[in-house]
């Protein structure tokens, strides 16, 4: 019996952004040098000028559960999220960060780079997509592109439906308000 044909990752900015026109996708990116922090974004976001300053500014977690269940949280960039406090919310246990190997496997990114618009590479659908509800208060969102040299903005709705393009739908939360009541 032949199994069936892995499907090619996209794993460049170039492929992501085609990938993104054909699903008729409005976004506008920049190219910038590599930002591995929040401190680098907010630094370099402070020479652009508008509309890169305003919006929501993202940051991502790539996290697994003691059961191997995969979770990418996707939150403000200045909201504290306490790991210890997010399990019970999202229905996890030990909440830790995934390494690098699995990154690369399941999103096709590597540190640094992690975006919800990796999840075009999650098939079948391994990972369970946790939007921070704050960050949907903004029309404009920005993620990089699979690649931290570049941001792409993007709408909210825009958001949401490369999320439903890619076969996931995103669960909904106030991340710091559900995790209040965990204790530490």
């Amino acid at each position: 019996m032949q199994s069936a044909p892995e499907i090619e990752k996209l794993t460049t900015k170039e492929a992501f952004l085609a990938w993104l026109e054909k699903q008729g996708i409005a976004h506008e990116t920049r190219e910038h040098e590599p930002l591995h922090t929040v401190e680098d974004a907010r630094a370099a976001r402070a020479l652009w000028g508008a509309p890169w300053t305003g919006g929501g500014h993202c940051k991502n977690l790539f996290l697994k559960d003691k059961k191997g269940a995969l979770f990418l949280v996707v939150t403000l960039e200045d909201r504290e999220l306490k790991l210890n406090r997010l399990g019970k919310p999202l229905g996890a246990a030990r909440l830790s960060f995934a390494n690098a190997d699995l990154l690369w496997e399941v999103l096709g990114v590597r540190p640094g780079s992690v975006t919800p618009f990796s999840l075009v590479n999650d098939r079948p659908a391994r990972v369970t997509v946790v939007l921070d509800a704050p960050m949907l208060d903004h029309e404009r969102l920005h993620y990089h592109p699979l690649d931290n040299r570049a941001t792409t903005a993007i709408s909210r709705d825009n958001l949401l439906a490369v999320l439903r393009a890619t076969g996931h739908e995103a669960i909904i939360l106030d991340l710091v308000a559900a995790g209040s009541g965990d204790s530490d």
